[in-house]
């Protein structure tokens, strides 16, 4: 546990002391959630903008983490050999691969209390903070998303090149957050596209967070089943494909 908690340390603290990591973490989400709150450019069908966006940024904020993040660094580190290195320590590959899952998952923590810090000053109902029910299921679908978002971004380092990578990462990241239902509606979406969108995780993500943190109340089951079927697809296809040096 020694060799863990050390790793987690160095992980946490490699991932917060890099200018890029934090804006893509914490910057891009704040600037994104405090400009569509009070810019109304978009029909969210709620009673203000802010209801729709944060649970929207919330889940922007876990692809960023879980896939972007972990997926770009990892294949770096892939490509400068340190992935190989360390693997043959005392830490082994077993506890290297839980010290980067345990990392995603305290940053994601620092996002959400930023986050839920700024909607709420932003004028945040949160509805779905006032029932234990509806956190659990926010936490729940907040762990198939990270789960689902891992395996998607440690597919791509481990099969690509590091710059292509990147630029795989980044792209994916944007077409994603288009289609996500994050910022934009899915019913503003032509119907064939909004189809399409529904069968991808960030779409269930968003429509998850929506749901137990929204108005609505509860989570579809659509996004359940697809949330938990990208959960175990995803982090299938990385084990099988990955590649350490």
């Amino acid at each position: 546990m020694r060799a863990l908690s050390a790793q987690v340390r160095a992980e946490t603290y490699m991932t917060l002391r890099r200018g890029e990591t934090l804006l893509l973490t914490i910057g891009i989400p704040v600037v994104f959630l405090i400009f569509f709150s009070s810019v109304h450019v978009i029909s969210t069908g709620t009673s203000t903008a802010v209801d729709f966006v944060v649970p929207g940024i919330l889940s922007l904020a876990i692809m960023s983490t879980a896939m972007v993040s972990l997926g770009i660094a990892t294949g770096f580190e892939r490509g400068y050999g340190v992935l190989k290195r360390l693997g043959t320590t005392p830490l082994g590959r077993p506890r290297l691969l839980g010290a980067k899952v345990s990392t995603v998952l305290l940053v994601e923590v620092l996002q959400a209390v930023v986050l839920v810090v700024v909607g709420l000053a932003l004028g945040w109902s949160a509805g779905g903070l006032s029932g234990a029910p509806a956190i659990g299921e926010a936490v729940a679908v907040g762990l198939l998303g990270t789960v689902a978002f891992g395996g998607i971004g440690l597919f791509l380092a481990g099969v690509l090149r590091p710059e292509v990578n990147l630029a795989a990462a980044n792209g994916l990241y944007l077409v994603l957050l288009l289609l996500g239902g994050m910022i934009v509606p899915l019913a503003k979406l032509p119907s064939g596209l909004a189809d399409v969108a529904r069968l991808l995780p960030a779409a269930a993500l968003s429509d998850g967070l929506h749901g137990s943190l929204g108005t609505a109340g509860t989570v579809p089951l659509e996004s359940w089943v697809v949330l938990a079927l990208w959960a175990v697809a995803a982090p299938v296809a990385a084990a099988l494909t990955f590649r350490w040096e």
